[in-house]
């Protein structure tokens, strides 16, 4: 008996450990972040930083505004959003309620491929399959806003689909049978009850989509056109806040280094309130 306690209290130490050193990691990185990038603000401006429409670190004066890379990233996240999280929720769906036992014993390890497939092999797809075909669009030249978010709809897929299956699955078969035995159909049994109640896990699904959507670089840079202005169309070439950092850090020094920092700070803070959206919107579903 003794020695199952001390097994049990050194496994027990080991995992507080291993969550203080989780802890003291993301300390560590926000310090770096905000130490490095809150002064680097305060010598442009704050203004001038996160308002301002013109990105010219080689000019005399250099100007330091990262307004556009904001919008960018925003409109090519909304984007993928608008793309990838109907087609995920749906295939989850289907998956997990619609789909015959040999059928779903292909699609879902298709499905697994796709989250394991490096960004860069996304990006070569979105170069030579999507951007070509986005061309016979008058008016597009290819590397575009459209083309970042149809590249990124299509790589948030797997984390949205596979997360939403599982909160689907979730769901006790009570509160299917039971909206059958009033009389609903298979549907509306699957679409009125049993989703419902799998939305805190759906929700969850999307925000990490999310997430992997506004922080990806790789991909976004071969097919984005990474033009540093506010994107006026669709059609145009645009620039997030990860492509610019990506691109400019390996040469950066002094005040320029310190604005891309700055600007990994503005991203950090953006998936932070993303992630503070989820909780209340988490929170306030419970308690309804």
């Amino acid at each position: 008996m003794k020695k199952q306690q001390i097994v049990e209290k050194s496994m027990a130490g080991l995992f507080f450990l291993c969550a203080c050193v989780s802890i003291v990691a993301v300390l560590l990185i926000c310090y770096f972040m905000f130490a490095n990038g809150i002064p680097a603000m305060k010598e442009i401006g704050f203004g001038n930083f996160l308002l301002g429409t013109t990105w010219a670190p080689k000019n005399e004066p250099a100007s330091f505004g990262i307004l556009p890379m904001i919008v960018g990233s925003v409109c090519v996240t909304l984007g993928a959003i608008v793309i990838g999280v109907p087609i995920g929720i749906l295939t989850a769906v289907f998956l997990s309620r619609f789909c015959p036992k040999s059928l779903h014993g292909v699609l879902e390890p298709m499905v697994q491929l796709m989250a394991g497939i490096p960004s860069i092999l996304y990006g070569f797809f979105g170069m030579v399959v999507l951007v070509p075909l986005l061309r016979n669009i008058p008016g597009c030249a290819g590397v575009s806003l459209l083309a970042a978010a149809v590249l990124l709809g299509i790589m948030i897929l797997p984390t949205i689909i596979n997360l939403s299956e599982s909160a689907i699955r979730a769901v006790p078969d009570s509160y299917y049978e039971g909206a059958l035995a009033l009389g609903a159909t298979h549907e509306r049994a699957v679409f009125y009850a049993v989703l419902p109640a799998a939305k805190s896990g759906i929700l969850a699904a999307i925000v990490l989509g999310i997430g992997r959507a506004i922080g990806e670089t790789m991909a976004v840079i071969m097919v984005a056109g990474n033009q540093a202005i506010l994107p006026r169309s669709l059609f145009k070439g645009v620039r997030t806040m990860t492509a610019n950092i990506v691109l400019e850090m390996g040469y950066a020094t002094g005040i320029h280094r310190e604005a891309l920092i700055a600007t990994g700070v503005v991203l950090f803070v953006f998936i932070l309130i993303i992630n503070l959206t989820f909780s209340v919107i988490k929170k306030r579903g419970e308690s309804a």
